[in-house]
């Protein structure tokens, strides 16, 4: 160990440990069989291979992992071939899929940990790299401690560079190498670095926490696509209450969801959000389907009702200000996130039905049951009800209805309160005759 410390200090080349089987459990059955697979393929073509990042470490922590990457001393072009159905992709840096019945495996080759090698901006983030290298710079390379473990299935040995293995014994997060340099690369590593911890129960360490707030601005320079696929991770980890909880003590929560400070501030608000990840939350640990577009209508909800209630107290009538209310916050929130189209429209269409259920009388409350979105919009209205926002009754009262029968149903209808609207007398038009008459004349 202290030979270890001494050669990151003095930023040596690391030393492998090679752990047997008998000492870290993980069997080659544990794996998926299409990754054993291509693990032997490779060899027997003359390459290593190793599972490597997170199945290792999921699979030492006890849990199924999701699935399996392959690390080679292959080029791309040399991987291809081996495998009937393979396809080279990536621009940062050339990675394989090999499909393998319903799994697909990613194959990629050792990077070189040689820091002049990759093309960066000027902030120091890398823009292109794709330098290959050895298994010992690969390690090098990898972002945290926990993730730079390679097991070998043909000798079932994990071999690890940067005293991962300790560092999941101490469950601790820790980056390797200088966390600044780190972040600089890859601004989306702090995020990772909040997410694994929190799904994973590690702490971070000092070291990795410590300069995450000063540099949280240069979350504003990662691509907003790439921003929302790890937002989309994040709250869909089956963690996302812990995860937005550490977002904030570390700083990065003001750049990734703009105001999400100022809605989580409000007592109204607080309440609301935090249901609503509690549910996601549930729902993703249970294995049962969760909808991104209801998980983010519920956290922008609360910076809807203000636009809205703003926008009515300068005298705008009540669905038009609804609607310019959900363009500004949307406007808002995709210029850093670039919330797909599908799901901001899905999301309208739940806002959009909330001041309709008010309405239970008449055909208008058959008309809302039987919208596309009822399901989804009544389930926010449930959501609205737990957190005192609207009163309980209401959900009740749409509870019943949505189940009951046809003369049940008429029984429930409220009577009509509001004015009648007044028809409008359509103008007859002049016999063609009588119109050409002046023409003609």
């Amino acid at each position: 160990m202290i030979k270890r410390f001494i050669r990151r200090v003095l930023g040596l080349p690391s030393e492998a440990l090679r752990v047997p089987r008998e000492k870290h459990g993980i069997a080659r059955d544990g794996l998926s069989p299409a990754a054993v697979k291509v693990c032997a393929l490779l060899r027997e073509a003359g390459f290593s291979a190793y599972v490597v990042g997170g199945a290792v470490r999921d699979l030492l922590l006890g849990i199924t992992p999701v699935d399996f990457d392959i690390a080679t001393d292959a080029r791309p072009e040399q991987v291809k071939p081996l495998f009937r159905r393979a396809l080279i992709i990536g621009r940062r840096f050339r990675l394989v899929h090999v499909m393998m019945g319903s799994e697909t495996v990613e194959v990629s080759t050792f990077r070189s940990a040689e820091g002049d090698t990759s093309e960066k901006d000027e902030h120091g983030r890398v823009l292109r790299d794709n330098v290959y290298g050895t298994q010992e710079g690969d390690a090098l390379r990898r972002d945290f401690t926990v993730n730079a473990l390679y097991y070998d299935p043909a000798s079932e040995e994990i071999v690890d560079f940067h005293g991962g293995l300790a560092d999941l014994k101490k469950r601790v997060m820790r980056v390797i190498g200088d966390p600044a340099t780190r972040y600089r690369e890859d601004p989306v590593r702090m995020l990772r670095a909040v997410r694994l911890a929190a799904k994973l129960g590690l702490t971070l360490d000092p070291a990795t926490r410590e300069p995450i707030r000063s540099l949280a601005p240069l979350m504003e320079r990662v691509p907003p696509a790439r921003l929302f696929d790890e937002m989309l991770k994040l709250l869909l980890s089956g963690h996302a209450s812990a995860c937005l909880r550490q977002l904030r003590e570390v700083g990065l929560h003001k750049g990734l969801l703009p105001l999400l400070d100022v809605i989580l501030e409000q007592p109204l608000g607080e309440r609301f959000v935090t249901l609503a990840l509690a549910q996601t939350d549930e729902r993703v640990l249970a294995g049962r389907p969760v909808s991104p577009a209801f998980l983010f209508a519920a956290l922008l909800w609360h910076e809807v009702l203000a636009a809205w209630k703003a926008r009515q107290g300068r005298g705008e009538r009540a669905i038009p200000a609804l609607e310019n209310a959900m363009d500004e916050v949307l406007d808002t929130q995709c210029a850093k996130l670039a919330i797909t189209r599908r799901l901001t429209a899905t999301m309208r269409e739940v806002w959009a039905m909330q001041p309709r259920f008010e309405g239970r009388s008449g055909n208008r409350a058959y008309r809302l049951v039987e919208a596309p979105r009822f399901r989804m919009a009544y389930d926010f209205l449930a959501l609205r009800a737990a957190s005192g926002e609207v009163p309980a009754e209401l959900e009740t009262w749409w509870r019943a209805f949505q189940g009951a029968d046809a003369e049940t149903r008429r029984a429930m209808l409220l009577p009509e309160t509001g004015p009648k609207k007044r028809r409008r007398r359509r103008r007859k038009k002049p016999p063609a005759a009588a119109a050409s008459a002046p023409e003609a004349a």
